[in-house]
């Protein structure tokens, strides 16, 4: 089952790959040789992280390399939120769209990075074989509770949905094409409900006590996504389905019973996972898989990202007092530290533009934090200078985007990018500007509190009406006369 020359090999490679916390490689080394294989697939990074106890964003670059080991396969989902059906899987982010249909619900949905699409992580059959590496292989019961749906979805309850679900099937089985499947239920009052698992092909018989009959037998007709069946009251009792798969392809098919008086059933909540939203806001995702492109023309929306701009200021005559290469090679160092700040601040440098640098970060927080620790960083840059050569100038706004392909590297594209950047124009030297969307965020207040704040109203080219600024100035601004 484990090639060990392929397992170490790409276990040292990992190793070397940069310096991890103690004991972070062996826990994963313990999963691959002893892990069942549903531990194994569709591995949630998230949630190893939680199990280890270790950091996600250390436990994140730790599958991200892994990736580029060859110990696992990286795989972009779609997820219904109603059933936590796996409703598509990419190996690439090119071929991911984000319109989806789930044939359990009969619904369709339009993702988002931050909602319905997750990463996940499953061991390479280089080096180590399990069987959902062949789903069609499966048992019915592997291809329905283990390969389609996510043990991710919890009902209010904590129990998650797969298991609910399992709990409601009196027959599952595959039914060849040509084939005839004779599935004996015992009825009880509710209702039978018949469910091809790849297709929209579903039946429905209430059971009832009163005016309920009892065929010798029921016949339904599976035909390439549809469903033929006569409707009938049953009574309750032993039931036999005569199922016949008349398509060209192997058919799951089930029959769940469903207790009387079903309710509408409550919203799932899903466990803490790898967002595709958290993935490219991961520095190292954007460092090792540069190839990866977002093939959907109209580009894949984020619903919520909080972007900085930063620029230097002056350094026009920095190049001009010192030198280009002079300047250049110090512009790369102070690259290098803001690129440094943003990764410790779940964020990602998205790209430079001249001396200019844009980052994007899942909370407006988190970017506060990390502006300030930028102009920290630049501060010690000037340190050892005879003049304070570098100056940083600072923008931070929160809104909806679309992540795209432009000019070969994943970016930001809308107004939230284009507010973001004319607010950075707003900022003097040494000053950081907040949007109200970013003031208001969840921590921001407590973050810039030793800080001294001015409020302006601002209008910005191609917004409507003025916007709100906060002018954040260093600590000991409020001291000097």
């Amino acid at each position: 089952m484990i090639d060990e020359k392929k397992l170490e090999e790409r276990l040292v490679a990992l190793e070397a790959a940069k310096s991890w916390s103690p004991r972070v490689v062996s826990r994963l080394e313990t999963l691959l040789r002893s892990g069942a294989d549903e531990a194994l697939y569709r591995i949630n990074p998230i949630r190893f992280a939680a199990e280890k106890s270790i950091a996600e964003s250390e436990a994140i670059d730790l599958f991200l390399h892994g990736s580029v080991a060859g110990l696992f396969d990286m795989d972009w989902q779609l997820v219904c939120p109603m059933c936590s059906d796996v409703v598509e899987s990419f190996r690439s982010l090119r071929k991911l769209h984000t319109h989806f249909h789930c044939h359990l619900c009969r619904s369709d949905y339009d993702a988002a990075l931050d909602d319905y699409i997750t990463v996940t992580f499953t061991v390479s059959p280089a080096v180590r074989a399990i069987r959902f590496h062949d789903p069609e292989a499966l048992s019915p019961w592997d291809y329905v509770f283990h390969y389609k749906l996510t043990p991710d979805g919890l009902m209010p309850d904590g129990v998650p949905w797969s298991e609910t679900a399992k709990a409601l099937v009196r027959q599952l089985t595959r039914i060849e094409p040509g084939s005839l499947a004779r599935l004996e239920v015992d009825a009880t009052e509710g209702a039978l409900f018949g469910q091809d698992f790849d297709s929209d092909a579903q039946c429905f018989f209430p059971v009832v006590g009163e005016g309920g009959s009892t065929p010798p037998h029921l016949p339904v007709t599976l035909d390439s996504g549809k469903c033929e069946f006569t409707t009938a009251n049953i009574a309750p009792g032993k039931i036999v389905f005569e199922v016949r798969n008349t398509g060209p392809l192997p058919v799951v098919f089930g029959i769940l019973q469903l207790p009387p008086g079903t309710p509408q059933r409550p919203a799932l909540r899903f466990v803490p996972s790898l967002s595709g939203k958290r993935l490219l806001m991961t520095q190292t995702f954007r460092d090792f898989f540069r190839s990866e492109v977002i093939g959907a023309t109209e580009g894949i929306a984020v619903l919520d990202v909080t972007l900085v701009f930063t620029d230097l200021k002056g350094s026009t005559a920095l190049y001009e007092r010192i030198g280009d290469l002079n300047a250049y090679i110090q512009v790369q160092r102070h690259f290098q530290h803001l690129l440094d700040v943003t990764v410790r601040h779940n964020g990602a440098v998205t790209k430079t533009i001249g001396d200019a640098v844009m980052a994007a970060f899942l909370t407006s927080a988190d970017a506060v934090q990390a502006a300030i620790e930028m102009r920290e960083a630049v501060d010690e840059l000037n340190r050892d200078r005879p003049q304070r050569d570098f100056v940083l100038k600072i923008g931070i706004h929160r809104g909806a985007s679309i992540a795209v392909t432009l000019n070969e590297r994943l970016d930001y594209f809308g107004q939230t990018v284009n507010i973001a950047a004319r607010v950075q124009n707003l900022a003097d030297g040494d000053e950081i500007c907040l949007t109200e969307e970013v003031h208001s965020a969840a921590g921001v207040k407590e973050i810039i509190a030793p800080y001294p704040v001015i409020k302006s109203e601002a209008e910005l080219k191609g917004v409507s009406k003025p916007m709100s600024i906060y002018h954040l100035a260093r600590a000991d601004e409020a001291s000097r006369p």
